[in-house]
């Protein structure tokens, strides 16, 4: 993928996940919020093993035995986004949930850079990406200030 189709693509997908927990909260009040975040998830995870079926390679799964518990940080991030959002979103709002995912990924998205964690390319700590989390900081102050 192109680096500027990564980027369309990411921001596409970052305003469909603006609307997931308005649209999960709306659930929840038909089947309760964890009833809505398993529903969520039951989406998530059907919608992925059609794209599995359709574009992957599903015959790679066998490498499944290579798993690790750390593997699961990515579906545990995912459950608990769905779930603390539905939920938060009633008391913050929409805009203030969405800001502290994107502060608090933010802030462990430069840790996971500087330490290689899973395994990433290190990429240090530089004066803009100083900067950036600053800004993002001041963003988040300024978008959850009641």
């Amino acid at each position: 993928m192109s680096r500027s189709l990564a980027f369309i693509a990411t921001l596409v997908v970052g305003g469909l996940i603006g609307l997931q927990a308005p649209a999960n909260a709306a659930l929840a009040r038909h089947v309760g919020d964890v009833g809505a975040a398993f529903i969520s998830g039951t989406i998530t995870a059907t919608t992925l093993a059609l794209a599995l079926l359709i574009f992957g390679h599903p015959s790679q799964l066998s490498g499944l035995s290579g798993f690790r518990p750390q593997h699961a940080i990515g579906g545990l991030g995912g459950a608990a986004v769905v779930l603390v959002s539905l939920i938060a979103v009633r008391t913050v709002g929409v805009a203030a949930v969405a800001a502290l995912l994107i502060f608090g990924q933010l802030v462990i998205a430069v840790v996971a850079d500087r330490l290689g964690l899973f395994g990433v390319t290190v990429v240090g700590l530089t004066p803009g990406r100083w900067a950036g989390i600053v800004l993002v900081a001041a963003g988040t102050l300024l978008i959850t200030r009641p």
